[in-house]
């Protein structure tokens, strides 16, 4: 059975704020953080719509360190201070953070704004003079990186960059190291930032995000929706400090949440069509790997984001992973409101999920006023619910690449 693996911290830079219950209330309330920005130069600029987060740096990351900092790295390593705060771990000269703790975090991309003025330094300045740390700000691994330098862990400093599994996956593995007595205790999570505009582009010309609803902007992500048509790139970080049992306890700290299980399996199918059998093994899997009956889970934070044929497919996929009891389950998805934070989303979600059971609430899926009649399931339309019973949940993150990734959680 291995180790008992508690979340005792949560830090977010999230569109919805930092604090993790005030962003927990506002999903419950059905806020949307998505708006239209305007992106990109005069000539080539375009209206996007978009999820930002806004955060400081200040008291957390010195002026001159954070010149060497993408905008990515610099949001996760503000949630990773706000997780070890939230933690207890986090003193003036940050002696209570064990120094073998270690940092496993997710991220797609990395530096994007860096790699875009490096490209413009070449083709607009005509220049081989880019700034001599684009090749640390571009780095994938930079986000954990800088992570382990600000808070001298010296435990494993791994980066998973499975594009929408990236944090996912990360908090997986994490959770098997503490587990199976590898490190007591880990920051994981995940951070993404690709809000530059080439990158805006790129997504565009993918056909998959979404077009801006009659009702307004803040309305557009419409996961089961019969109008959806497809989602909103959000930015931002997640951390969660994990731990196992012996550690938490001998800290006197107080768990948000359990973590019980993980799985991980690869559709093998196509690049970036979903595939419902590899997404119902993940799972099975991870209910395997918990020990659990799928008739004890009780929510679904569900990836769905909002397109017109992956929302289908992970309605039939846990309809396949929990036959009768798929009818009874409450699913929502809360990319309605904070949008989709690509390498970021896993962790943010399972924050989520976390809290969920924390407060035993269901946050809804927002705006979902005309389901898709192929979504059929109890999709929590538009308003949150109370949850009294709820003990059991499910967090799932599914990637171009045909990764899937599941978390299950339990009330601590």
């Amino acid at each position: 059975m291995g180790r008992r693996v508690y979340i005792t911290g949560i830090g977010l830079v999230s569109p919805h704020g930092s604090q993790p219950d005030a962003v927990f209330e506002r999903l419950c309330a059905g806020q949307s953080a998505i708006r239209k920005l305007r992106s990109g130069t005069e000539e080539l600029g375009g209206d996007c719509l978009l999820a930002p987060s806004e955060f400081s740096v200040e008291g957390i990351i010195a002026k001159t360190q954070s010149f060497a900092m993408d905008r990515v790295a610099q949001m996760a390593v503000v949630a990773a201070h706000h997780a070890l705060q939230r933690a207890g771990m986090v003193s003036e000269d940050l002696a209570q953070v064990p120094s073998e703790t270690g940092v496993y975090f997710g991220c797609g991309l990395g530096g994007s704004q860096a790699i875009q003025d490096a490209y413009r330094t070449y083709f607009e300045r005509r220049s081989r003079r880019p700034k001599p740390t684009t090749v640390p700000l571009i780095m994938a691994n930079a986000p954990a990186a800088h992570i382990s330098m600000r808070y001298k862990l010296q435990g494993p400093s791994l980066t998973y960059s499975i594009a929408c599994a990236s944090s996912a996956v990360a908090i997986g593995e994490a959770f098997r190291a503490v587990r199976d007595g590898y490190v007591d205790a880990v920051l994981a999570g995940g951070a993404e930032s690709m809000m530059n505009d080439g990158t805006l582009a790129a997504w565009e010309m993918l056909g998959v995000l979404a077009r801006e609803h009659p009702e307004g902007a803040a309305s557009s992500s419409r996961p089961f929706a019969a109008d959806r048509s497809g989602f909103v790139l959000g930015e931002g970080a997640a951390a969660l400090v994990l731990e196992c049992e012996a550690s938490m306890r001998a800290r006197g700290a107080a768990p948000v949440a359990e973590l019980i299980g993980f799985s991980c399996t690869s559709d093998a199918h196509n690049l970036t069509q979903p595939a419902t059998e590899g997404q119902a093994r993940a799972m099975q899997k991870a209910l395997t790997d918990a020990h659990l009956a799928p008739e004890r889970i009780g929510y679904v934070n569900a990836h769905a984001t909002a397109t017109p044929a992956g929302d289908n497919v992970e309605i039939d996929a846990i309809k396949q992973a929990f036959g009768a009891h798929a009818r009874t389950l409450a699913v929502s998805s809360t990319k309605s409101m904070h949008g989709h934070l690509v390498g970021a989303a896993g962790a943010l979600e399972c924050a989520i999920t976390a809290l969920a059971l924390h407060h035993r609430r269901i946050p809804p899926t927002a705006f979902l006023r005309d389901p898709d009649p192929a979504c059929d399931l109890d999709c929590v339309p538009c308003m949150a619910r109370d949850a009294p019973d709820l003990e059991f949940a499910l967090s799932n993150s599914f990637a171009f690449g045909g990764t899937n990734a599941t978390l299950i959680l339990r009330r601590a």
